[in-house]
């Protein structure tokens, strides 16, 4: 599982149009019934009047972006308003299908760990994650809460998400990215490897974030193939040097083994004393 944080936005409409459904917003088009696996907890009372199911996908984005506008003097602790946040979640090729009670889980999970949904907070941040591509989770929110603060998100974040990426893995039986066999051999290899592991890293990244917003779909499959590979080839690289500095350390020589003190003459069993 890669959790990837795009960059912040103005405005959910793009986002929401080009970067997940990958089509421009429309007044007619509407959410497929099972793609809505998650959203925030005051929009339950939108669900009991029946309202979210006649939004249209337009609607969506306007409800996402309404904080933006209804609180004008909120900004971020950097003084911007960017406050529309994309997290984009991605499976293995090679992982299993999730059921939607099982999409749900990953979306209230990695909300958590962003800091976007706090338990019992009632006046929290508008977000909503959709499954609308194979393997992959998009969740879109508003930092700027229904109070009209700023909601700030807890430091490390990234390191909060992978940390939770690997407990869903566990949880859920999905492969791990640095399930890797470690590597073997020479001080000298590892090193040798390395340094090539690094280079050949940054091209397969560079290249996946050219087809993740490709319009054509076998593109963006294929880019989400290679931003896996990179991930891969990262924590691999990691295990290369890691061993490599392993190796480099010198042996600890063991405690010596203190003997037992020696015993007067006179004492000693069967000893004779000399006269």
């Amino acid at each position: 599982m890669i959790i990837r944080i795009h960059e912040r936005a103005t405005d959910a409409g793009p986002v929401l149009g080009d970067d997940v459904l990958g089509n421009p917003l429309s007044y007619e088009e509407k959410l497929a019934s099972d793609a809505l696996v998650a959203y925030w907890p005051r929009l339950d009372a939108y669900t009991a009047a029946g309202e979210p199911e006649s939004w249209t996908v337009l609607d969506w984005a306007e409800h996402l972006s309404d904080p933006l506008y209804e609180h004008p003097f909120a900004q971020s602790p950097a003084g911007d308003r960017r406050a529309v946040l994309h997290l984009a979640v991605r499976l293995a090729p090679e992982d299993r299908p999730l059921t939607g009670q099982e999409w749900s889980e990953v979306a209230h999970r990695i909300a958590r760990a962003a800091g976007i949904e706090v338990p019992g907070d009632s006046q929290g941040c508008r977000w909503v994650a959709l499954q609308v591509r194979p393997q992959r989770l998009d969740l879109i929110a508003s930092l700027i809460r229904l109070d009209g603060i700023w909601q700030r998100q807890p430091s490390g974040v990234a390191g909060r998400l992978a940390v939770e990426a690997r407990r869903l893995e566990s949880d859920l039986g999905l492969l791990t990215p640095g399930a890797l066999a470690s590597p073997s051999g020479s001080i000298t290899a590892l090193s040798e490897v390395a340094a090539p592991l690094a280079s050949a890293r940054s091209v397969v990244e560079l290249h996946a974030q050219l087809l993740a917003g490709h319009p054509q779909a076998r593109r963006r499959e294929a880019g989400h193939r290679l931003e896996w590979l990179a991930r891969r080839l990262l924590d691999l690289q990691h295990d290369l040097t890691t061993t490599a500095d392993e190796l480099r350390r010198p042996p600890t020589a063991p405690p010596p083994v203190p003997y037992p003190p020696s015993q007067p003459a006179s004492t000693r069993t069967g000893s004779r004393r000399l006269v």
